[in-house]
C-alpha cells in the first residue's frame, strides 16, 4: 500500500442516511477531556480512516460507539435513529463490531470456542461450519490459526489475528478496526484490503484507525484527523480520488500537524531519500568491524511460541540489522537469548570478539549490550517505582547511584532530570510513578535507560508498537543516531515499513529459523514478504 494509485476502491454509496452519526460527543476523565464535542459520520460502503496521535481521543471515541464507555454529552444515531449504546452487547445487537486495541478474547477458551461465542444462530452449535468459516477467514488474512489452541497460549500478534477474524465473523453493519495491519505480512495486508473491498461492496461501514499515512491514502474513502480530543480536519473523496500521493500526504500532514508543519519531513513514508541512504550505508559498512556474532544459537520458546534454532548472523559497527517475522515465530526467544535473559541450549554469542554465551544479563550490560523489550509496562519498568529509580534499575549497586550499599537519591535525581530533558520524557517529576505515564513516555524512559552509559549493541523489540506518528519519528531518529555513532543495532519488528525505513539488512524468521537475509533496496519488501510466509531461503 504505497499511494493513491493502489487504493482498494472508492465509496459505493450515494449520500443518503449515514450508517453512524456522532454529534457533539464529549467524554472527560479525571484531569483530561478525551473527546471534546466531536461530530463525525460513517457511510455505508465506505472506509473512514481515523488518524491522530496518542491521546487524541480515537480509542475513547470508538469505545463510546461500541458501548464500552458512555458519553457525558452528545448523541449517536444508527441509520438515522438515535440510540443509547449502554454496553458492548448493545453495540453488537445494533450491528457494531470492533477489534479493540486491547484484546478482548477469553484466554482459557480455544480459538474456535471464542469465535463461536455469541455467533449467529445456526453457527453457534455447528462446529463443522464454524471450522470451515475460520479456515476461510484465516486464509483471506494470510495467516494460520489453530482452531484448538487456547488463546492464552498465543502470542499477541496471533491473538490480534483472531480478533480480526472475530470481527469479520459476525454480520455487522459497522466494523471498527484499530491498527489491524500492524502484525500482518504484506501479503496479509493485501488480503485484508480485498476483504475490506468486499465488505464495502456489501454496504458495510468501516472505521479504520491507523497511524500510517499511506494506509489512510490507500484504504480510506474519507480521512478524519483528531488532535487533543477534537476533530481538526477532514479529507473527502474529492481529495483522495484526484490528488497525487504527494499532494494527499501533504494535506494530511497539514491537517495533523498544522501548528508544527516541520514534523512532516520526519515521517519516514514522506521521505524521498531512503534509496540513496541505503546505497551510502552499504558503502559505509563495507569493512566495518564485527560487533556481534551469533553462531548456531538455539533457545527454547515459551508455550505456544517458537524458540530459535541455529541462528547465525553478524552485526557490524554502525549497522542496523532488522529482524522480520509474523509474531510468535521466535522473536522473543532470539531477543532474550542475545540479552542473556534466556539460556541458549547450543551455539555461541560473541560481543566485540569476546564470548558472552554464558555471561549473566548484568555482565552483558557492563560490556555494552542493551535490550529494549516490547513489554514496556510489565517487563521493561516497575510501574509503582518512580521514573528516576526506573532509569537506574539495571545499575543497582553501581556508583554513583549506590555508595557503600546505600542509595544516593541526589545522584539518581540529577541523572534523571538530565535524561528527562534529553529524551523529552513528559512527566510531572522524577518522583512520579512511571506506570502513570502514557505508553509513549514510558517508551522514551526505556530508551533513556538503555541508550545511556555507552551502549555498544542495542536490541530493540517492537520499539514503536502502539506509538503515535510523532513519537515513532523520534524513536526512529534515536535508532539512526545510534548507528551513526558506530553502535550495532538489531531491530525486531512485525512492522515491515519500519524495517524498510531503518535497516541495512533484514533477517527473516519463520518457525524459529532464519530463512533468509535480504539486503535493503527497491525489491526488499516483496522478497521479505515471500520469506515471511515460508518462501525459499535466500542468502
Amino acid at each position: 500500500m504505497t499511494g493513491s494509485n493502489d487504493r482498494i476502491g472508492s465509496s459505493t454509496v450515494g449520500v443518503s442516511t449515514p450508517a453512524v452519526e456522532l454529534s457533539g460527543i464529549t467524554k472527560a476523565f479525571p484531569g483530561v477531556i478525551a473527546n471534546d464535542r466531536i461530530s463525525l459520520r460513517a457511510l455505508r460502503g465506505e472506509v473512514l480512516c481515523l488518524l491522530g496521535e496518542n491521546g487524541a481521543g480515537k480509542s475513547t471515541l470508538m469505545s463510546i460507539l461500541s458501548g464500552l464507555y458512555q458519553p457525558d454529552a452528545g448523541s449517536i444515531r444508527i441509520d438515522g435513529r438515535e440510540v443509547r449504546i449502554g454496553s458492548p452487547r448493545d453495540g453488537r445487537e445494533l450491528g457494531i463490531g470492533m477489534v479493540y486495541q486491547h484484546l478482548s478474547l477469553i484466554p482459557t477458551l480455544t480459538v474456535l470456542e471464542n469465535l463461536m461465542l455469541g455467533s449467529n444462530p445456526g453457527i453457534v452449535l455447528d462446529e463443522v461450519r464454524a471450522r470451515a468459516r475460520l479456515g476461510d477467514l484465516a486464509a483471506r488474512l494470510g495467516v494460520h490459526v489453530d482452531a484448538d489452541v487456547r488463546v492464552g497460549a498465543l502470542s499477541l500478534g496471533q491473538q490480534q489475528h483472531v480478533e480480526i477474524i472475530k470481527a469479520l465473523w459476525k454480520d455487522s453493519t459497522v466494523l471498527i478496526l484499530d491498527e489491524p495491519t500492524s502484525m500482518l505480512t504484506p501479503q496479509g495486508i493485501e488480503e485484508l484490503q480485498k476483504v475490506l473491498l468486499g465488505l464495502k461492496a456489501s454496504g458495510l461501514a468501516i472505521i479504520f484507525i491507523t497511524h500510517k499515512l499511506h494506509e489512510a491514502i490507500a484504504i480510506g474513502d474519507r480521512v478524519v484527523a483528531l488532535r487533543q480530543g477534537r476533530v481538526v480536519g477532514e479529507l473527502g473523496p474529492e481529495v483522495l480520488r484526484t490528488g497525487t500521493p504527494h499532494e494527499i500526504q501533504g494535506r494530511i500532514v497539514e491537517v495533523m500537524f498544522g501548528e508544527d508543519p516541520t514534523r512532516g519531513p520526519q515521517i519516514a513514508e514522506l521521505r524521498e531519500d531512503l534509496a540513496a541512504e541505503r546505497s551510502d550505508a552499504r558503502t559505509r559498512l563495507e569493512g566495518s568491524p564485527e560487533i556481534l556474532r551469533l553462531d548456531g544459537v538455539s533457545a527454547p520458546g515459551a508455550r505456544g511460541q517458537h524458540g530459535i534454532e541455529g541462528a547465525t548472523f553478524v552485526v557490524r559497527e554502525g549497522e542496523v540489522l532488522g529482524v522480520a517475522g509474523v509474531d510468535g515465530n521466535g522473536q522473543r526467544a532470539l531477543a532474550e537469548a542475545i540479552a542473556g535473559q534466556r539460556r541458549s541450549s547450543v551455539g555461541t554469542i560473541h560481543l566485540g570478539g569476546e564470548e558472552v554465551t554464558n555471561l549473566s544479563v548484568g555482565a552483558r550490560q557492563r560490556l555494552g549490550l542493551r535490550y529494549v523489550t516490547d513489554d514496556r509496562l510489565h517487563e521493561g519498568v516497575v510501574g509503582r517505582y518512580a521514573v528516576g529509580l526506573n532509569f537506574v534499575l539495571k545499575r543497582i549497586g553501581d556508583e554513583p547511584f549506590w555508595r557503600k550499599g546505600t542509595i544516593d537519591r541526589k545522584a539518581i535525581e540529577t541523572t534523571a532530570r538530565s535524561l528527562i530533558t534529553e529524551f523529552d520524557v513528559r512527566t510531572p517529576s522524577p518522583a512520579t510513578p512511571i506506570g502513570k505515564l502514557s505508553g509513549g513516555n514510558i517508551q522514551k524512559a526505556l530508551l533513556a535507560r538503555e541508550l545511556s552509559f555507552d551502549p555498544r549493541v542495542v536490541v530493540f523489540h517492537k520499539p514503536t508498537h502502539g506509538l503515535d506518528v510523532k513519537t515513532i519519528a523520534a524513536v526512529r531518529d534515536r535508532i539512526r543516531a545510534l548507528a551513526a555513532r558506530g553502535v550495532g543495532v538489531i531491530v525486531i519488528s512485525t512492522d515491515l515499513d519500519e524495517l524498510i525505513d531503518l535497516s541495512d539488512r533484514v533477517a527473516v524468521l519463520f518457525a524459529g529459523r532464519i530463512v533468509g537475509v535480504v539486503e535493503n533496496g527497491p525489491q526488499a519488501a516483496t522478497r521479505i514478504g515471500e520469506l515471511l510466509v515460508g518462501g525459499e531461503a535466500a542468502a
